[in-house]
């Protein structure tokens, strides 16, 4: 068998991650405007459908964990592939009860891809490159999301979305000769079911792992959850229109122009910023980016310029790429150094999942009861404490190592 280098693998395995999203990326643009053509008979059907493959994948995350403790490699990535085609051919035909299954579907073919990356991620990298890889993954495949978001609304727009579905489920298919050429069929670490026991008991008596989860848990409910979901309703609140070169855009323009522009950076700006992470030091630049995003979240009630304003709201999406590539990076040591390191990914992306679903809610709550200058500051509290515990324990480490 010719050898395969892990750079490459992690490359091959970000395309197809890339290749399998075309289709969820085009629904967030698409399925709010063409939702009748969908057979759809409401707006809220819209918000459950865009939301149940989250919700799933929670229970699920520690039964794909098993099936890659068990079977190694990428049986799972082939499966992820197969359902990623048939959901995204779905998208194409009518029906509530046939999305939500599609969507559910969705769910478990995520599972199976992300788990499977972060599995190969910890195999293939040592420390002194971690960082590098897993911003090289997450840059990657965000290249899916911008090209469902911009090729999916296009072809939806000018040729329904039958076409627009069979077209992004076709062009899935081709994560399988990725998969074939550039990913070696065994990938992860196996052992003894005994061993594996032990490791999951003695699992949640680290004090490190619990760090690791539990700061995932907080920092993907403000990112991924919280500001997400309520960023329109941010820029509605503050700027709901703004003439750009006599165009006038609405809040909802804005913040998908906001959103994509992370995505245009992500694929050179995440591994560029594992890279800094691996030579300077992760905890080092997660603190310094968790205070700068702190101050940033404070600002945003702050009487500025609107081009001031909306430098702020980039200069957040310039924390959370950080901050999610570094995140990621931390709970990849920690994997290594595990007997079992499938279980600790499988506990995160449980964790991370828990907190993007949970993040929604809490924003749309605070909006209704607090409103969203208070959440705003709660946000840049928590991202300070957080900030502070861990230059603590760095501190306390650095501390207990000295001779």
């Amino acid at each position: 068998m010719r050898e395969i280098s892990g750079k490459t693998q992690v490359i091959a395995v970000a395309l197809v991650t890339a290749l399998c999203m075309l289709g969820d990326s085009m629904l967030y643009v698409v399925l709010p405007i063409y939702w009748k053509e969908a057979g759809l008979s409401s707006l809220w059907e819209v918000g459950v459908l865009l939301s149940v493959n989250r919700l799933v994948r929670v229970p699920l995350g520690p039964l794909v964990g098993k099936w890659y403790e068990r079977t190694g490699g990428r049986a799972g990535l082939f499966l992820a592939v197969g359902l990623a085609f048939v959901t995204t051919l779905a998208y194409g035909f009518q029906g509530f009860w046939l999305w939500l299954i599609a969507r559910c579907l969705w769910g478990v073919a995520w599972t199976f891809l992300r788990l499977g990356a972060y599995s190969l991620i910890v195999t293939v990298t040592e420390e002194h490159n971690r960082g590098q890889f897993m911003g090289l993954y997450n840059g990657l495949y965000r290249l899916g999301s911008l090209g469902g978001m911009l090729g999916g609304a296009l072809l939806a727009s000018m040729y329904g979305m039958f076409l627009a579905s069979a077209v992004l489920a076709t062009l899935s298919l081709f994560a399988l000769i990725l998969l074939i050429l550039y990913v070696r069929p065994t990938f992860t670490r196996q052992f003894h079911q005994a061993i594996q026991r032990t490791e999951e008991r003695s699992l949640w008596k680290q004090k490190s792992v619990l760090a690791t989860l539990m700061t995932a848990l907080f920092v993907t409910m403000v990112y991924q959850g919280m500001f997400t979901s309520a960023l329109s309703r941010l820029i509605e609140l503050r700027h709901p229109f703004v003439a750009v070169g006599g165009v006038v855009l609405g809040a909802a323009v804005l913040a998908s122009l906001v959103q994509g522009l992370r995505w245009s950076w992500e694929p050179w700006a995440a591994p560029l910023f594992g890279k800094l992470s691996d030579r300077y030091g992760r905890k080092k630049l997660f603190i310094w980016t968790l205070i700068i995003g702190s101050i940033l979240f404070g600002l945003l009630q702050a009487s500025v310029m609107v081009g001031m304003w909306f430098a702020i709201l980039l200069g957040i999406q310039v924390t959370a790429t950080i901050i999610t590539t570094v995140m990621d990076t931390l709970a990849a040591d920690e994997a290594a150094k595990q007997t079992n390191s499938t279980a600790l990914m499988t506990a995160y992306s449980v964790v991370t999942d828990i907190g993007a679903a949970l993040g929604p809610l809490a924003a749309f709550w605070m909006d209704g009861s607090l409103g969203l200058d208070v959440m705003c500051t709660i946000i840049a509290i928590v991202l300070l404490a957080i900030a502070f515990a861990w230059a603590r324990e760095k501190r306390w480490v650095k501390m207990n190592s000295a001779p």
